[in-house]
């Protein structure tokens, strides 16, 4: 990765903008307000890492790996911290990962079946079918990596992670 070549006003940017996310989010969930800190810290980490790992110069260019990196991230800060703010690691981790939802995909999906059901034509099928199947498999694939990569220090950490609920 070239680090000349990144646009630090974008990645500042981000990290800002899924932080506020992740405290709205935070904040419609009854988290405690000492969770507050963390869950932005969480989510702008790991969405500034995915930022960063999806630019031209990173290595591979797969937004399904790089959200399950950047999920691995927030789950290692939420479990770390949870036992210091005394909160469970999930409510920290929860709205961390809500900035990190695919929602272009998903709705592009929606469109494709839309378009489907309303085309006439056999091409216009195909492609709205090509178009829900597309955005629909790369949803599910951001998703579930999010799942897995967030889940893996909860399970690494299993003595610190449930330390919170005791």
């Amino acid at each position: 990765m070239v680090i000349s070549a990144i646009d630090w006003g974008g990645f500042l940017q981000d990290a800002l903008f899924a932080a506020m996310a992740a405290i709205g989010f935070s904040s419609i969930s009854h988290t405690p307000r000492r969770a507050y800190f963390v869950c932005a810290l969480a989510a702008a980490l790991a969405h500034s890492l995915r930022f960063l790992l999806m630019q031209p110069e990173a290595l591979p260019d797969n937004i399904i790996l790089d959200s399950s990196v950047a999920a691995l991230l927030a789950g290692f800060v939420a479990v770390l911290f949870s036992p210091i703010i005394k909160v469970p690691a999930e409510a920290c981790l929860f709205p961390a990962l809500l900035p990190m939802i695919p929602g272009m995909y998903a709705y592009r999906a929606i469109v494709g079946l839309v378009g489907c059901m309303g085309a006439s034509a056999e091409p216009e099928v195909m492609h709205n079918l090509y178009l829900l199947s597309y955005n629909g498999l790369t949803c599910i694939g951001i998703v579930l990596g999010m799942v897995i990569g967030a889940n893996i220090p909860v399970f690494m950490l299993k003595r610190i992670s449930f330390q919170a609920t005791r």
